[in-house]
């Protein structure tokens, strides 16, 4: 059996007054109470409540100040805690039912306002013949959006509370609702919810010639980058800067792995200038890593040094400052603000009738094609010239084709059968996360190492340094495992099906009749 309605939606021409005068013809009721309130909306920049269908709502009037958590579906509240300003982090709510579950969906990302809802509120109590409260309702009556009615049952009245939605869906004639006046107020924006995700998906026409589709590829990139701009500068959350610098990434690949559809001049030009964002932001990227990875860190010691190793926590929080501090300068600098409008011009410029090279007037995805299959085979060489002897330059330089061949992959996604470009998405992904386990505690290592003569300026004590250099050993046994995980992963990644599916995807006729 379906469950009544919990939320309804009033017609424009249907003000509140109104809802009340005819509500007292029809049955027995009291006003709680009437203020004027003002409603908040939170989620992530990449909208992870919502995509949970979780809404988060700040409410505050007069007599109350409350953050809810609000089943987006259902109009049920989840979790409510009395508070009079959100908190930034998760962490950094009181330990409770709304704490657990924004824990388990923002993880280390902030809770952003989205929108605020200036409102007449009106609570309530619809009366039984003995005058018992049978159930609660909240009219909210919003200036250039339609009100909203929600319903509250009451444990033990759940006969009368069909009775109520009823009456508000046939007598009144009120249409009910699922979608959040979220929806509603983000259209009078120009946005809608999940307007931003990290992950790509461009959608590409497979007859669109290379150097138009490419434009297409470089704009979605540019958006991102634009998106993040902010919060990496005012380093909101570590996921700006990381979203921020993918983006970059991406790009710099783009330019490099979608070869001779601009300009010899164009292309050397703007990768030059992205080269230097992923070198701006490194160093801060780092930072952030080894501060998230801190936790871990102190795991991996003996309860005895877990007090020693405190001075390293402060040291990197400190030297992060500094390097946060160096990034938003310079992404606040005339060069970077010169030079990202240069590319964002040029991507708006029309391209000329005929492309600038050969390769410019294929299709996408007879580019596309050869692309993908030319850096596919150079990945499976590379791998299969790796040896347990090999120095981690060449497993470095193996993990960067990988990049490479994903980022490419991800760009033209939607010119290949989803399930199968998916499939070799996922495989591609387990073998790079192996090559980047053994990259990043080579990296840690050696930072570790500098980061204990930097401290040794401070005059820390020589426990701090024993604790590191446990630390350094840790990752040094992590490095070797992962070294030992390296032929199970590239086996899997190169098992006979995922070599069926790149070649029956990507490889010329040709590359497929030879035995």
């Amino acid at each position: 059996m379906t469950a009544p309605p919990l939320q309804f939606e009033l017609p424009e021409h249907m003000a509140a007054k109104k809802i009340i005068s005819r509500l007292g013809n029809k049955i027995d009721f009291q006003i709680v109470s009437e203020q004027y309130a003002i409603k908040t909306f939170y989620d992530s920049l990449d909208w992870r409540l919502y995509s949970a269908d979780i809404l988060c709502e700040l409410n505050q009037s007069k007599t109350a100040s409350y953050i809810s958590l609000i089943d987006r579906n259902s109009g049920e509240c989840l979790a409510l805690e009395n508070l009079k300003e959100v908190p930034r982090f998760s962490s950094q709510f009181k330990n409770g039912s709304l704490k657990t579950l924004l824990d388990s969906l923002l993880g280390i990302r902030a809770l952003l306002p989205l929108c605020q809802l200036p409102h007449q509120v009106y609570q309530i109590n619809i009366l039984n013949q003995d005058q018992k409260t049978i159930v609660r309702i909240r009219l909210e009556e919003y200036e250039g959006l339609d009100g909203r009615i929600s319903l509250q049952p009451l444990k033990g009245y759940e006969k009368e509370f069909d009775r109520v939605s009823m009456l508000f869906e046939k007598s009144f004639e009120l249409t009910p609702t699922t979608c959040s006046i979220l929806n509603n107020a983000l259209k009078l924006q120009g946005r809608r919810a999940k307007d931003y995700n990290s992950k790509l998906a461009i959608k590409l026409d497979p007859e669109l010639r290379a150097d138009k589709a490419s434009k297409v590829i470089y704009r979605a990139l540019l958006k991102a980058i634009k998106t993040n701009e902010a919060g990496t500068i005012a380093d909101i959350d570590t996921e700006f800067l990381h979203d921020f610098r993918v983006a970059v990434r991406r790009t710099r690949a783009g330019l490099s792995q979608i070869k001779h559809v601009f300009p010899d001049s164009v292309v050397a030009q703007h990768a030059g200038f992205f080269s230097w964002l992923g070198q701006i932001t490194g160093a801060t990227r780092d930072l952030d890593v080894y501060l998230l990875n801190y936790k871990q860190y102190i795991t991996a010691l003996p309860d005895s040094l877990h007090d020693d190793i405190a001075p390293l926590y402060a040291f990197l929080k400190q030297k992060k400052k500094q390097e946060q501090t160096e990034l938003a300068n310079h992404l606040k600098s005339q060069k970077y603000i010169k030079r990202l409008l240069e590319w964002e011009q040029y991507l708006k410029e029309a391209l000329p009738e005929k492309g600038c090279s050969n390769a410019a007037n294929l299709t996408i995805k007879e580019l596309a094609d050869q692309r993908l299959w030319k850096v596919y085979k150079r990945l499976i060489k590379e791998a299969e010239e790796i040896t347990e002897d090999s120095k981690a330059e060449s497993l470095h330089a193996l993990r960067k084709t990988c990049k490479k061949l994903r980022y490419l992959m991800e760009f033209f996604q939607s010119l290949y059968p989803d399930d199968e470009i998916k499939t070799l998405i996922k495989a591609l992904k387990g073998f790079q996360d192996v090559l980047g386990n053994i990259q990043d505690v080579d990296v840690q290592a050696t930072s570790l190492k500098k980061f204990s003569e930097e401290m040794m300026v401070n005059k820390v004590q020589s426990n701090t340094f024993l604790a590191m250099g446990v630390l350094v050993q840790n990752l040094e046994t992590m490095r070797c495992a992962a070294r030992k995980d390296f032929a199970k992963q590239f086996s899997l990644f190169n098992q006979e099906e995922n070599r069926t599916i790149f070649k029956s995807l990507f490889a010329p006729q040709v590359d497929i009749k030879k035995p």
